[in-house]
């Protein structure tokens, strides 16, 4: 059959030669057929890479080369392999990268600024420690909502840094395809960098009347986010067009080299949500191709939720697979098999369980992720 049976797989199993291993077995055991590697983490290469930094786990491992590694052993079972690529999320705000070469350090102007920091940032050097220290602070205390330091989507040249790292990775390796997730705003009070609203007044500003450009300069005087506040639909809608820009550089980057590789997008499984917080408008990726295929992550533990927003998402889709993101690692297995099943019958191109590492970890282990994959995917279907 050709339906996808994939596995999300972290960074946290990428750091050694016999993990690795280890999860290749493991996914031809359970009869996997494709592996969605997570190859950039935060803002970080498990690849060799010119454009960013070897994460500090690699660091006591200078010959070892993971994604090489998962599609040398990969191949020879028939297993397909997607670099994930965390697009816009590129650092925890807890530890800072320790590496000087990393984004944050090198283009602390590309971050997102929450609403609440806007105005105080106002006046400060980016290239200061305490930009990035402010930003890292409120990200801290806010650890609930947001997951960490952000790249913003309208800035091009950070867009054009990941349409060039997605290219990188494509010339270099054979990969089957390429995972977008985290191409998407924390949520709606975002990004309210200096740049950013500098950039949405411009654009903005032909389009007004001389009395609606005349009210909002006199508001700005006082209120430096006056054009966000006037005009609040075309500022979510800037945001929106900005992100599926970003989407398209990182597809127009990876099909120029190899047009036949299939670029998926992990994305939120509610519509409203995803486009009116996340500014993921991914119906609109779809209807222009700039992705291939959908994966919503449908991570809920309830199984009549899930499959109503895998048969939304079906529904956006049309024509286009969806590969069912399911959230295995709240669920027992069981609960897992009844998730593939609701994805079946909804007519979805595949499944994508979160995450092989989850599967494996205590209570659970390699052979009983093995067995679940037999008992979903059946001895018929290997």
């Amino acid at each position: 059959s050709d339906e996808v049976r994939a596995l999300w797989v972290t960074r946290a199993t990428l750091t050694s030669p016999a993990s690795v291993t280890q999860m290749v077995k493991a996914a031809k055991n359970g009869g996997f057929n494709t592996l969605i590697v997570q190859v950039r983490g935060r803002g970080d290469a498990y690849y060799r890479s010119s454009l960013e930094p070897r994460p500090s786990e690699l660091a006591l491992q200078p010959d070892f080369d993971p994604l090489a590694d998962v599609l040398t052993q990969a191949r020879p079972a028939g297993i397909k392999v997607h670099a994930w690529i965390n697009v816009n999320l590129v650092s925890s705000a807890v530890t800072l990268p320790s590496s000087r070469q990393h984004i944050v350090h090198r283009q602390p102007e590309w971050l997102m600024v929450p609403r609440e920091l806007a105005t105080g940032l106002m006046r400060v050097d980016s290239r200061s420690p305490e930009y990035i220290g402010r930003l890292a602070r409120w990200t801290r205390v806010h650890a609930t909502e947001v997951e960490g330091l952000y790249t913003s989507a309208i800035q091009p040249a950070a867009a054009a840094h990941i349409a060039a790292v997605a290219r990188n990775i494509v010339i270099n390796y054979s990969v089957d395809g390429v995972h977008i997730d985290y191409a998407r705003f924390p949520n709606e009070d975002f990004d309210y960098s200096r740049w950013s609203l500098q950039q949405f007044k411009a654009t903005l500003r032909p389009q007004l009347t001389d009395a609606d450009r005349r009210r909002a300069d006199a508001l700005e005087t006082r209120d430096p986010l006056a054009y966000t506040n006037l005009f609040p639909e075309r500022w979510i809608a800037f945001r929106q067009s900005r992100l599926t820009a970003l989407v398209m550089r990182i597809r127009t980057a990876v099909k120029a080299v190899r047009p036949a590789l299939t670029i998926s997008a992990a994305v939120g499984p509610e519509l409203a949500v995803a486009t009116g917080s996340r500014m993921q408008d991914w119906p609109t990726w779809l209807a222009q191709s700039l992705i291939d295929v959908v994966c919503p992550m449908a991570y809920t533990e309830d199984s009549e939720a899930f499959e109503r927003q895998i048969a939304a998402a079906t529904d956006h889709a049309a024509e286009r697979p969806v590969w069912a993101g399911i959230g295995a690692y709240r669920l027992d297995p069981a609960a897992t098999l009844r998730h593939i099943a609701a994805a079946r019958r909804q007519k979805a191109a595949g499944v994508i369980l979160f995450s092989y590492d989850a599967l494996i970890t205590a209570p659970n282990s390699v052979g009983s992720l093995a067995e679940l994959g037999r008992v979903a995917f059946g001895p018929a279907s290997r």
